[in-house]
């Protein structure tokens, strides 16, 4: 039994992280009341490629550094910033001792991904992982899917995709051959003011509104 996961708003709360990073960056730079809502506000919650968000923010507070400098400091500080809630790492050892091979599949830059898949501790409760970035394909392409099933010494071939995206994790789970669970977290996003994506055009064959919740409907499979 195959679980490949979606890594960013699935098993770690990156938006949380990035608020982090936003309240740290700001006030070390000085940039006044109100800069930190606005980074939190311009990345949309990862949506916006980063490198058209640095070049934004290098506008916004005239900054002297080029966008793709102020891009890696970014990498190489983010993934200390990202927290896994424990509850999610036992879960995942719990699938993994009921039988579940576990994997994660995720868009990013290969150093900031693999650096978040390590300071979170995930990197000892999955089997493998596969990183956009790394492999030069991005989900919702089902190769991707296929390599991190790989990397995990499994096929697709009956296993389920948990992720919070509905193009990239729902409509390309599906893709792939995948059943999926979705984490909506619309009233989520809505709660900390954000705009809510719309729901998948492809149904889910689960919805949940937590990572958490998506390994008990796994467990419950096993």
């Amino acid at each position: 039994m195959l679980a490949l996961f979606d890594l960013d708003n699935t098993l770690i709360d990156r938006l949380a992280a990035f608020e982090r990073w936003a309240a740290a960056f700001a006030a070390e730079r000085g940039l006044g009341a109100g800069a930190a809502a606005w980074l939190v506000a311009a990345d949309a919650d990862g949506s916006v490629p980063m490198e058209a968000f640095f070049a934004r923010v290098r506008e916004r507070f005239g900054l002297p550094e080029p966008a793709a400098e102020l891009w890696r400091a970014y990498r190489a500080r983010l993934p200390h910033l990202v927290r896994c809630r424990p509850e999610v790492l036992s879960g995942l050892d719990r699938l993994r001792a009921a039988g579940w091979t576990v994997g994660i599949v995720t868009n990013g830059a290969a150093d900031n991904q693999t650096g978040k898949i390590q300071h979170s501790g995930l990197a000892t409760r999955v089997d493998g992982w596969a990183i956009s970035a790394a492999e030069g394909i991005r989900k919702p392409d089902a190769r991707l899917f296929a390599l991190a099933a790989a990397r995990c010494g499994r096929s697709l071939d009956g296993g389920w995709m948990v992720g919070d995206d509905a193009v990239n994790d729902v409509a390309g789970g599906h893709g792939a051959g995948l059943r999926t669970i979705w984490i909506d977290r619309r009233e989520e996003l809505a709660r900390r003011g954000l705009e809510p994506p719309p729901p998948p055009a492809s149904p889910p064959d689960r919805v949940v509104h937590d990572v958490v919740a998506a390994i008990g409907l796994l467990l419950d499979l096993a």
